[in-house]
């Protein structure tokens, strides 16, 4: 078993940054799948963990007690790229390379292959549930769109951005149930009614931001980073005001993956600098705190996963490791 820990006190980052005096605790599991790129890990709980390897196509699952990992093998050229897990145990996950959204029964073993409508639509790329788990919403990527399953009748709806390759990307549900998407491809948010599947585009202060990821917290701001920038944005929709900070690894930060806690804190990756820095944002003191190098370099963390029972943000690694960073100490 191959398992880096690591535990950084929060250092002073940049002049005018304030620091706080927390620690950032980082676990990371070897994965047994060689140059896999294993990614986009879902905590179901504290010790059961679902992840995907992009490169070599399979679902895997590990146990955090036992440090055992379990491997499903999926059809060759299936490119898994993200997956969700439902409170019923059954994981869903993005057909990147085949133009589907799979559903895997862990008890059964039986997977169920839900192909898009479209042949455009060539590219499932990222999932999130809605409040009660009837549907799955979606992004896709190449095709330039976003979709909607619907999980009882396997009904796929289709919405094509209005915006030329505009690259849909993270996708989160906000406290209203809509929907919000960043358009990588583009410096816009997308924002989508569920009921009639209407939506608005929103432009972004700086015609050179490319939003990758985003997060929403429980007063509805919407928070994103400019990967090209190297910027934390939040948007008030109440307010249609902007706001944004240097992140402290500065113009080249490239931050991806996001994730928020219970607290309402900010969490993201800077992926441009080697090592990997994980590092938090409190949205009531406006600052950066508990910068935490990734052990195993990291390469680039992609997506994050926030697991509220153990105050907990899960990632995968391009250098082939899970990674679980402890981030509410009273758990």
């Amino acid at each position: 078993m191959n398992i880096i820990s690591k535990s950084l006190l929060t250092i002073l980052l940049l002049s005018g940054v304030a620091a706080m005096a927390d620690t950032v605790e980082i676990t990371e599991w070897k994965v047994p799948y060689e140059e896999s790129r294993p990614r986009d890990p879902y905590a179901e709980n504290a010790t059961s963990v679902w992840f995907v390897g992009q490169r070599t196509g399979y679902l895997a699952h590990l146990d955090t007690k036992t440090g055992e990992f379990n491997k499903i093998d999926l059809k060759e050229g299936s490119g898994p790229h993200n997956l969700i897990v439902g409170s019923d145990g059954i994981v869903w996950y993005a057909g990147n390379l085949n133009r589907l959204i799979g559903r895997y029964d862990p008890k059964t073993g039986d997977i169920e292959e839900i192909m898009m409508p479209d042949e455009n639509a060539r590219d499932p790329h990222t999932l999130i549930f809605d409040k009660n788990e009837e549907n799955i919403w979606f992004t896709v990527q190449g095709g330039n769109m976003m979709g909607r399953l619907n999980i009882a009748t396997r009904k796929v709806d289709l919405i094509t951005s209005r915006t030329n390759r505009s690259r849909p990307y993270g996708i989160k549900l906000a406290p209203d149930d809509s929907v919000w998407v960043v358009l990588f491809g583009s410096n816009k948010l997308a924002h989508i009614d569920p009921e009639t599947l209407d939506y608005s585009e929103i432009e972004l202060p700086r015609s050179e931001t490319r939003p990758r990821r985003l997060e929403i917290t429980s007063d509805g701001n919407i928070w994103y980073v400019d990967y090209a920038k190297g910027m934390l944005g939040r948007y008030t929709p109440e307010s249609k005001k902007f706001m944004e900070w240097p992140m402290p690894q500065g113009e080249n930060a490239k931050p991806y993956g996001m994730a928020s806690d219970s607290s309402g804190r900010i969490w993201m990756v800077a992926s441009g600098v080697q090592p990997n820095v994980f590092i938090g944002f409190d949205p009531d003191t406006e600052s950066f705190f508990g910068a935490t190098e990734i052990a195993s370099g990291g390469g680039t963390i992609r997506h994050m996963h926030y697991e509220q029972s153990s105050g907990t943000v899960w990632f995968g690694t391009d250098t082939n490791y899970v990674g679980r960073a402890i981030v509410v100490t009273d758990k």
